[in-house]
């Protein structure tokens, strides 16, 4: 697979996230995806598999009311798409860290894709 399709599955499944489209974020993704949540050198998520995706993805949905994740930076490798993003999202909830409903959470952070069988077999989100 080529550089190019591998930036749009990328551009596709930030645009579905974007959108709270949960079942975009899934169309490109391999059955056995990973994904990771690194938060300051911290592995706090885990997620093996499509089906335990989906249903974080889903619960994900009720956190913010909305959120946007805008590529600053693309870094392109074999099979290995690194972005560099710059995250907004505005609280529907208050957390136990102290954000409060309504609140604007803005933060700077990456996301590395790599691909197998045309598809994304893993995203490591880094903030």
């Amino acid at each position: 697979m080529d550089i190019a399709k591998q930036k749009q599955l990328v551009q596709d499944y930030i645009e579905a996230y974007n959108h709270f489209d949960v079942d975009g974020m899934l169309r490109h993704l391999h059955e056995e995806v990973v994904f990771r949540n690194i938060t300051n050198g911290e592995v706090d998520l885990t997620l093996t598999g499509k089906a335990n995706f989906r249903q974080q993805a889903q619960q994900a949905l009720q956190y913010f009311s909305q959120r946007e994740q805008r590529v600053t930076d693309w870094q392109a490798a074999y099979n290995r798409i690194e972005v560099l993003l710059d995250y907004t999202a505005v609280a529907a909830i208050d957390f136990p860290n102290g954000l409060k409903a309504g609140d604007t959470l803005q933060l700077q952070g990456k996301s590395v894709f790599q691909f197998a069988d045309g598809l994304i077999v893993s995203i490591d989100d880094i903030s």
